[in-house]
């Protein structure tokens, strides 16, 4: 009896197509969110552009994209952007390392030692709970508005979650990981290092990374109100004069650095977890 024309053809090799199609799809897979968010973006600005370009809005209140991106090329061969973008970074650096290094010990501390985390955490959770602006006139009045003022802001912004998440994340080690390191006899410090903080370090790194994104904030919530330097001081310049365009400029660059920052911690963040799925 003859195969059926059907089963024939489905009994054929598909070799020649299958590298291709299984590359496409591997592609595409592994940048799925990319493409699933490059529409919207697209759209606004698909929008944006016919808004200004059919006078919807007026150049005063909106100016078109080719308009800001004049400007930003402007600003950036004057070299006012960069300089301005160099001020910030540094201040965030500065402020988010004070952050990272107090909001890791104070963490550490409140994990590790329930009768510190009694005596200090009340007095803790007050004090985050007051935000960035609720202490800038009690601190311009003792530190005044120079770079300390900017940089005591910042760390505070970024301690919070670094605290929070450290001390969530070394109290919340399955008792069972203890329990195996003292039946094989760990001292303290190997209880600390082989253990502890390896199991607790993807909720104290995504303190991190909150901590980094709540100190960028905090940069700019500051520089918009008491600097006469940084990204946040170009957008309140150029409120004052009417110059949307380096506002929408100086708004971009500051998205561009955060989300750069961030994935930048998100990359360290995939190194620091593949070496501990291999020495935990």
């Amino acid at each position: 009896m003859s195969t059926p024309p059907a089963a024939l053809a489905a009994s054929l090799p598909t070799t020649g197509t299958a590298p291709g199609r299984s590359a496409y799809t591997a592609f595409f897979g592994r940048h799925a969110a990319f493409w699933l968010a490059l529409p919207f973006p697209l759209g606004l600005l698909l929008l944006w552009t016919v808004a200004a370009q059919l006078g919807w809005v007026a150049p005063q209140v909106l100016p078109s994209p080719q308009a800001v991106l004049a400007t930003f090329i402007d600003l950036a061969q004057s070299g006012e952007l960069l300089d301005n973008l160099g001020i910030s970074l540094l201040r965030v650096l500065l402020g988010f390392g004070v952050g990272v290094a107090g909001g890791l010990l104070l963490g550490v501390a409140m994990g590790l030692s329930p009768l510190f985390k009694d005596y200090v955490y009340p007095f803790f959770k007050a004090f985050s709970q007051v935000p960035v602006l609720g202490w800038l006139p009690l601190l311009m009045l003792l530190v005044g508005i120079d770079e300390a003022l900017k940089i005591i802001l910042i760390a505070k912004a970024a301690l919070v979650p670094i605290a929070v998440n450290t001390y969530k994340g070394i109290e919340n080690v399955p008792a069972r990981y203890v329990e195996v390191a003292r039946v094989l006899r760990f001292s303290r410090w190997q209880l600390l290092w082989r253990v502890i903080f390896p199991a607790a370090l993807p909720p104290i790194w995504n303190g991190v990374r909150y901590g980094f994104t709540h100190a960028w904030l905090a940069l700019v919530v500051v520089e918009l109100l008491a600097s006469s330097e940084g990204l946040g001081y170009m957008i309140v310049f150029g409120r004052q004069l009417f110059q949307l365009d380096v506002v929408i400029a100086a708004v971009a660059v500051v998205g561009v650095v955060g989300y750069l920052g961030d994935q930048v911690l998100a990359r360290i963040e995939v190194i620091l977890l593949g070496w501990r799925r291999s020495g935990f």
